[in-house]
Parts: structure tokens; C-alpha cells; sequence
């Protein structure tokens, strides 16, 4: 097994990776900004409005992505535990 094999099963594993949590931090980021707005223009300055906001948008969005987010893991991991006899 050579650094090159181990760098590129590093590599794609950082890939999936952000791939897989790439669409959740964009929701997070989204709704972050539109309750940060909207608490700014009301002047409402509890901290627990925004709080409680992201974290039903962040249970929202894994009802929706998680089916998706579960079959790329699949995929890769089936992938790279096929790949392991010829790393070897």
C-alpha cells in the first residue's frame, strides 16, 4: 500500500464528506441569515427565536436529505471496502 492509494482514500473521503454535509450547512447558513434579518428589522433580540428556528429547519432538512446523505455512505463505503484488495 503506497501513500498515493492512502491520500486518494483521504481525499475522497473528505470529498463525500463535504458533499454529503454541503447541502445542510447551506440550509443552516440560509435560514441563519433570513432569522437574522427578520430579527433585526423587529428588533427581537432573543436568542432563542433564531435558535429554535435553524434547529427545525436543520430536522426538516435531515427528513429530507437523509434518505439521499444514507445512499451516497452506501455507495462509497460498498466502494471502498471493494477497493481493498487491490490497496492491499
Amino acid at each position: 500500500m503506497t501513500s498515493d492509494v492512502l491520500t486518494d482514500a483521504a481525499r475522497e473521503a473528505v470529498m463525500i464528506g463535504l458533499e454529503i454535509l454541503g447541502p445542510l450547512l447551506l440550509v443552516i447558513l440560509g435560514v441563519g441569515l433570513i432569522v437574522g434579518t427578520l430579527q433585526a428589522a423587529t428588533q427581537v433580540q432573543d436568542q432563542s427565536v433564531g435558535f429554535v428556528v435553524r434547529l427545525l429547519a436543520v430536522v426538516v432538512s435531515l427528513v429530507v436529505l437523509l434518505p439521499w446523505m444514507l445512499d451516497r455512505l452506501v455507495v462509497y463505503s460498498t466502494d471502498l471496502f471493494e477497493r481493498i484488495p487491490s490497496m492491499m
